[in-house]
């Protein structure tokens, strides 16, 4: 008998997953399929749906000294972050894998390159749950472009590394590590290539990928608090945090510059068959994948990853916007998801740990 399977099966974060989630993602999958039926019925209650947003392959221009687009992409080894680089390889971009391990990135790289032998991959280490690592990624992404004769600029960011850590663990910095992993290293690896960003002579962008359990979470949350680590409802806070500081960071660059070059999209993928479980049981992570797909609500990566490369591709009009169910389409995320003060206060706090985060190092360097 599987004895931690039948453990966890006894505690109540399996069971906010097994029911919380799964009416979440049934949620959200009704409202993408009713919305339409409901706007013609109840118009005064129901706005319609928006118009699926079309791609847009990139087309510089003949003076553009942007050639080839540059793309980065987070957790790029496995699942949705090695499916989002394939898919963007394919559409032209010079994808740049970031990911912890050398090893895997060679892997991922390799299988790329069989697949499209044309493609424009290259592998670059990161721990995304580090910041002395995404400041020394910074240092080496400006030497490569610098060296490869590149504008000194990025034109996409993909946010998708993430994990479900079932136990509690700190990082260097000094945070819970699935904290760190999901919400606060986006953010941080955001502000620091933010620059490269805004120096873009074409549109660039910035995706962050989420999730549907962020209609779980809520703006009191006392979860650390607990003698037992809460591993769920920290999941769900986390995906909930990135998609705060998604539709601040939204706000902010369009407050600033209505034409700003930057835009700000969110993605959430739905429930996909990645390894993101594998700290579960393996009975439990099997019984998950079988009962999902018997209710057809597990997608295969190439799949899942529809709605990351529809936000990748929109056009910059669709900024601060939620994408769902791949097809361009785009609905509502939580309500409480659009609290802009609440939003500020993160974004202010985050921002705050950055900067304490960003004198350590440079600290430690200094007595190096």
């Amino acid at each position: 008998m599987d004895w931690e399977a039948a453990k966890m099966m006894c505690s109540l974060q399996f069971w906010r997953m097994a029911v919380y989630w799964t009416l979440a993602l049934v949620y959200s999958r009704l409202y993408l399929l009713l919305l339409p039926y409901l706007s013609n019925r109840f118009p005064s209650l129901f706005r319609p749906p928006p118009p699926p947003f079309s791609r847009r392959r990139f087309s510089p221009g003949h003076q553009c000294p942007v050639r080839r687009p540059i793309c980065v992409v987070t957790g790029a080894t496995s699942g949705l972050g090695k499916a989002a680089a394939r898919a963007l390889a394919a559409e032209g971009y010079h994808v740049l894998l970031a990911s912890r391990s050398p090893q895997a990135l060679n892997k991922a790289v390799w299988e790329i390159k069989k697949h499209d032998p044309n493609a424009y991959v290259e592998a670059f280490q990161l721990d995304i749950s580090s910041m002395h690592s995404i400041m020394k990624f910074e240092c080496n992404l400006k030497q490569w472009l610098q060296d490869a004769n590149l504008h000194p600029s990025v034109q996409l960011l993909i946010n998708n590394a993430g994990i479900l850590a079932k136990s509690s663990r700190v990082t260097a910095d000094g945070f819970d590590e699935m904290i760190e992993t999901n919400y606060l290293g986006a953010f941080f690896l955001t502000n620091i290539l933010l620059p490269l960003l805004k120096n873009s002579p074409v549109p660039s962008r910035i995706v962050n990928v989420t999730s549907f359990t962020h209609r779980c979470a809520r703006e009191n949350f006392h979860v650390f608090s607990s003698k037992k680590y809460c591993f769920a409802q920290i999941y769900e806070y986390s995906k909930f945090c990135t998609l705060l500081f998604s539709y601040e960071l939204h706000r902010q660059l369009y407050a600033m510059d209505s034409a700003s070059v930057v835009s700000v999209m969110a993605a959430d993928p739905g429930f996909v068959e990645t390894n993101i479980m594998r700290e579960l049981p393996p009975s439990l992570r099997k019984l998950a994948f079988m009962v999902l797909g018997f209710l057809h609500l597990l997608q295969s990566p190439e799949i899942g990853v529809g709605s990351i490369i529809d936000a990748a591709l929109a056009s910059p009009e669709a900024s601060g916007k939620y994408f769902y169910g791949a097809k361009g389409r785009t609905i509502k995320s939580s309500p409480v998801s659009y609290d802009a003060k609440l939003s500020k206060e993160l974004w202010l706090c985050s921002y705050e740990l950055l900067q304490e985060c960003k004198s350590r190092i440079v600290n430690l360097s200094k007595l190096d």
